[in-house]
C-alpha cells in the first residue's frame, strides 16, 4: 500500500481541519492507519491511530480535539482537528501498519509525504 497525506494549510487558532490520507494498493482494509506530526525543530509524534477493526488511538496532546477515521470502500482515512492551537503547527504524515493494530510506532513501515498545517494565533 502506499499512502499520500493532503489537506493541510493556514487556519486561524479556534479553528478545525480536514486531512486525508489516500491510499493506493488492494491491502487498504487490513493496514492500520496512523497519523503523525513534527514540528519545527522537532522529532516526529504520534497524533492519533484507527487500526483495520476501528480501534482509535489518540496521544494525550490531542484526545478530545482531534478525531481519526477511515473509509474503507474508498480506500482513505482521515483526521479532523478542532480546536486548533499555535502549537499543533507541524508538518501531518499518515503511515500504514500492516500488523492491522496501530498501537506501536515501529510497526509503522509505509510513510506518505507530509502535509503542513500551520496556525496562527
Amino acid at each position: 500500500v502506499q499512502l499520500q497525506a493532503s489537506g493541510g494549510g493556514v487556519v486561524q487558532a479556534g479553528r478545525s481541519l480536514i486531512l486525508s490520507c489516500a491510499a493506493s494498493g488492494r491491502a487498504f482494509s487490513d493496514y492500520a492507519v496512523g497519523w503523525f506530526r513534527q514540528a519545527p525543530g522537532e522529532g516526529r509524534k504520534f497524533v492519533a491511530s484507527v487500526s483495520s477493526s476501528g480501534t482509535t488511538l489518540y496521544a494525550d496532546a490531542v484526545r478530545g480535539r482531534f478525531s481519526v477515521s477511515r473509509d474503507v470502500r474508498a480506500k482513505e482515512a482521515y483526521l479532523t482537528l478542532r480546536s486548533l492551537k499555535p502549537e499543533d503547527t507541524a508538518v501531518y504524515f499518515c503511515a500504514g501498519d500492516a500488523t492491522g493494530r496501530g498501537n506501536l510506532d515501529y510497526n509503522f513501515s509505509v510513510w506518505g509525504m507530509g502535509t503542513l498545517v500551520t496556525v496562527s494565533s
